[in-house]
């Protein structure tokens, strides 16, 4: 990691110092770092709207555009995809020099401008990457395994909703206490799944407590081959019997990947 590169991530913490304002969700000498910023910019009626804001620096960041979700339950799908655009458009104007800071000030002071504007009022069905700036490089195919679902109906709900904002098909298997999601679609729009996933609050703690899903692991990625099955829709399904979940995988071309990442669960 570059030193300035450094010295921005230091001092993004030192600013965004309060309750769950910032959290460092990855970092790679490979892919770079990925952190979160929680804040508030002035929306309609000059009222704050909380946005998260989900960065990925690429190793050669700042030479090249950081990677940005927006997520808000005070905004529609359409709207989140206008104001990373607009922050998209912001950061190309200052290519080559540390703009994470940059880029939160100017959303707080220009959300409002953004949301009255024309095209952030439609249904725009535009839903192009958050998590990278990198080419499309065809269908993929991720296996996740959730340990546990306290607020099954909420969690389910929301699971259906981010798969379908992203173009996302397959399927949110049960099979007694296990819990597999298999997603089919962009690469990168799985990324920013994996992104919602991880950072947004799905669950609910033994408290009742509303609370982020720690216990989430990724089982197998890869690209989808001829004998793999395209999945026209995501689906909800629960099984009866091990064997039934197994057919479900041969059927999709994935018996080698049953055998060697889902048998392993219930041994």
């Amino acid at each position: 990691m570059a030193e300035p590169v450094r010295e921005e991530l230091s001092a993004l913490g030192a600013i965004f110092c309060g309750p769950d304002e910032w959290e460092v969700l990855s970092r790679s000498e490979t892919d770079g770092t990925v952190f979160r910023i929680l804040t508030r910019a002035e929306g309609f009626m000059d009222a704050d709207i909380p946005l998260q804001l989900v960065f990925h620096l690429p190793v050669n960041y700042p030479s090249c555009l950081p990677g940005i979700v927006v997520n808000s339950e005070h905004l529609t799908r359409a709207e989140c995809e206008i104001v990373k655009e607009k922050l998209l458009e912001q950061a190309e104007t200052l290519l080559s020099e540390p703009m994470v800071h940059e880029l939160v000030l100017w959303i707080q002071q220009n959300l409002r401008h953004i949301l009255k504007r024309p095209e952030a009022g439609g249904g725009s069905e535009k839903c192009t990457s958050a998590a990278s700036t990198t080419v499309d490089d065809g269908l993929w195919m991720t296996l996740l395994h959730l340990d546990h679902m306290r607020a099954k109906t909420k969690y389910v709900r929301t699971v259906e909703k981010w798969a379908s904002d992203l173009r996302l098909t397959g399927r949110l298997m049960f099979m007694g206490k296990i819990i597999l999601i298999l997603l089919q679609g962009d690469r990168n729009n799985i990324k920013e799944y994996l992104i919602l996933q991880k950072t947004c609050k799905v669950d609910v703690d033994s408290s009742g407590k509303k609370c982020k899903e720690k216990m989430i692991s990724v089982l197998f990625e890869t690209k989808v081959q001829t004998e793999h099955k395209r999945f026209l829709a995501f689906e909800v399904k629960e099984y009866s019997s091990l064997d039934e979940l197994q057919k479900e995988f041969e059927t999709a071309g994935l018996k080698k990947l049953f055998s060697e990442f889902v048998l392993r669960l219930v041994k």
